[in-house]
């Protein structure tokens, strides 16, 4: 059986339930990505704000959390929220220390109706591995996403 790690970034906690409920489906091990507590605030637009900035300077933000030697893994599922139509920066962070990883990738997303290019946007940020197809979710959509997540699963395996 492979090994498969799920790693997100939640800001608001939305893409954290859908961890979750992705890590029931698949039993995989779930690595929740952390940065300080004061990158972003509490409001949305401050927040995308602040996240164009690090995008315009190339300052993405230092994760506070440990992470798992990721070469033991087959397979990561990365998930975190659309920001602007793109991967947020806190998981641009992550995906940079997969820059030698020869295994598959698959994201995983939350947004409010608009993902825009998100994957395409990922994939670009991961030429050397093996990116499967997403898949994206709304708040809405977390409340029946068990059928639609184990889907998903099952094409990315």
């Amino acid at each position: 059986m492979a090994a498969v790690l799920i790693v997100d970034y939640s800001w608001s906690g939305t893409t954290a339930k859908m961890a979750a409920a992705l890590q029931q489906v698949t039993g995989a091990q779930l690595v929740n990505l952390t940065v300080a507590p004061t990158t972003f605030g509490s409001d949305m637009y401050a927040t995308a704000d602040i996240a164009n900035q690090q995008l315009a300077s190339g300052q993405l933000p230092q994760l506070t959390n440990s992470l798992p030697d990721l070469s033991q893994f087959d397979t990561i599922l990365v998930g975190g929220p659309v920001w602007s139509a793109k991967v947020s920066t806190p998981v641009r962070t992550f995906l940079g220390k997969l820059k030698n990883y020869k295994g598959t990738v698959a994201p995983f997303y939350t947004d409010a109706g608009t993902p825009g290019g998100y994957e395409a946007d990922f994939t670009k940020l991961l030429p050397h591995a093996t990116v499967k197809p997403g898949i994206g979710m709304t708040i809405q959509d977390l409340q029946q996403a068990d059928a639609q997540l184990t889907t998903w699963w099952e094409r990315t395996l």
